[in-house]
């Protein structure tokens, strides 16, 4: 134990100097916690001691930290055991304070508490601590009681300190004056920077929260893209976190630190921020017809026309037939009739199937889309007109999903403006970079990507993590407006073809692969009937 002697006051100052400046640095709350006890334990010569802190509703005492050098005892702070004893009420049931116990006494008092002896003293209620001491054999003896106050002078915790020794002999002895007077410093030191902490960790609480508020916005807007906004940022940590421990390829140079890895977490949360302002009627789009509402009912109700059309000019030849006396007509009549109406309804049927979006649509699917678009019918206003419109034509005609290129323009306008949004907020240098981070999860290898067409020397690892995270998310979601979930096997060759055309980075995928994270997320997050067989040795771009 390191002690100090009270007639060497500079000592005492560089002592509470230098505790000044390690408190400052320190991070993390657990820690800092654990280091003012001990700083206060050997700055006083103590042998052992207690921290406490205020709960939210200040009604009670929370133990923290409790350390005891003689029992070998550490409980709270860093040591990952918990402090096993309740809080301590500052009011009785019926709301009168609690002063019957010294922290307690100190907190509602205001004031530093000095005990010479517990055994001796008759102010207080010490018989928890003679039960402490019976149990261990300890002998606890004199205290030393101390409020921590933040900048503004309200009461935030307390510490404890039990049992001083004399620096000469080495035995127990009372707290003296000056102790009281270096205690009651270094508690406004370790008050203003634990004061700190919280502060910044409330901030960051509320940084988050912010986020969330957008993501639920999000949510609240389209129910098939809130989802999405949650589930990326965790399969991005979980990809960041096995390319992190990756010793082949360029991962072996990724050795993010805890700051770099929460600013690409802030990343992944924020990535379709930009989508807030995305028309939901767009978004939203399950089929290649919907604008507000699905137009292939249009064109059922225009089939219908057709049909009343067909059997209206059939009835008449057949009525034309019977006049003449041609009664031999009439079967080929019928024959014809039932032919045209299975025809309409297998043009029918090949609108609605065309209506539904795909990852492709072949050449000869859209030729007859095209084809029966010509077919001639008599609206409501009496003129003949073609059986679809061009723009119905052009949208069931579409490709690759289910949004036309001016819809698809509007959908990518997300990025930009997710990147502007991001842009204009004043980052904090340890985020400085999450406006470029999520701004590029649309990015390819290959120069393809959207909005800005950035190419692989312009996509930092970061970037490249939330690609993948989103387009796994992608193909796997079951809750988007034009698909459900594709299986595994099937996601994970589209990814490796996707590897091959060097849109996705390969060793992320090589990584992403062969330590299973698709395997962890799908069984967390997937449905069941998703998780299929998947045969690494099939996937296109896997190298083992």
């Amino acid at each position: 134990m390191s002690l100090h002697s009270k007639d060497d006051p500079l000592q005492c100052l560089q002592q509470l100097n230098q505790i000044g400046i390690a408190l400052s640095r320190e991070r993390d709350i657990p820690k800092l916690l654990e280091t003012i006890l001990i700083a206060a334990k050997s700055l006083l010569n103590a042998d052992a001691g207690t921290l406490y802190l205020l709960e939210k509703d200040e009604q009670r005492l929370r133990f923290e930290v409790l350390r005891n050098d003689s029992l070998q005892l550490y409980q709270g702070g860093t040591t990952g055991i918990a402090v096993p004893f309740n809080p301590i009420p500052l009011y009785d049931p019926s709301g009168q304070p609690n002063t019957g116990m010294v922290v307690t006494y100190a907190v509602l008092h205001d004031t530093t508490v000095m005990i010479d002896d517990a055994y001796v003293d008759q102010h207080f209620d010490f018989s928890g601590t003679h039960r402490f001491d019976q149990h261990t054999g300890y002998r606890s003896r004199s205290f030393l009681t101390v409020p921590m106050k933040d900048h503004e002078g309200t009461i935030i915790g307390v510490f404890q300190l039990i049992n001083a020794f004399d620096p000469e002999t080495g035995q127990v002895r009372s707290f003296s004056a000056a102790d009281r007077q270096l205690a009651e410093s270094l508690a406004s030191q370790a008050a203003i920077a634990l004061t700190n902490q919280q502060l910044i960790h409330q901030l960051q609480h509320l940084f988050e929260a912010l986020i969330e508020l957008i993501n639920t916005a999000v949510d609240h807007k389209s129910p098939y893209t809130g989802a999405h906004c949650q589930r990326v940022p965790i399969l991005t940590m979980m990809i960041a976190m096995a390319a992190f421990r990756s010793e082949r390829g360029r991962l072996k140079a990724f050795c993010p630190t805890p700051e770099e890895l929460y600013e690409l977490k802030i990343a992944g949360l924020l990535h379709d921020c930009g989508k807030i302002t995305t028309p939901v009627h767009v978004v939203d789009k399950s089929t290649k017809l919907e604008t507000l509402f699905d137009r292939i009912e249009l064109v059922d109700a225009r089939a219908e026309v057709l049909k009343r059309d067909l059997e209206i000019a059939f009835l008449k030849a057949k009525l034309a037939a019977i006049e003449r006396g041609d009664h031999a007509a009439i079967p080929q009549l019928e024959q014809h009739f039932r032919a045209q109406l299975v025809e309409l309804e297998q043009d029918r049927e090949h609108l609605h199937h065309c209506n539904s979006g795909g990852e492709s649509m072949q050449p000869a699917d859209q030729a007859r889309v095209r084809q029966i678009a010509t077919h001639r019918w008599i609206g409501p206003d009496g003129q003949e007109r073609n059986f679809l419109s061009e723009e119905e034509t052009e949208n069931l005609c579409i490709t690759k999903g289910t949004l036309n290129p001016a819809e698809r323009t509007i959908v990518e306008e997300h990025v930009a403006l997710t990147l502007r949004m991001l842009n204009s907020l004043p980052w904090p240098k340890p985020l400085r970079n999450v406006p470029e981070y999520a701004g590029s999860h649309h990015e390819r290898l290959d120069g393809g990507g959207y909005h800005r067409g950035l190419s692989e020397q312009d996509l930092p690892m970061q970037a490249r993590i939330i690609c993948l995270a989103d387009v796994f998310e992608a193909l796997t979601a079951r809750d988007r407006p034009y698909k459900s979930g594709k299986p595994l096997s099937e996601v994970l060759n589209i990814l490796g073809q996707m590897v091959r055309d060097h849109q996705i980075d390969p060793d992320l995928f090589d990584v992403f692969v062969r330590e299973g994270v698709w395997l962890d997320y799908a069984r967390q997050y997937l449905q069941p009937e998703q998780i299929d067989k998947v045969d690494l040795n099939r996937i296109p771009g896997y190298t083992h």
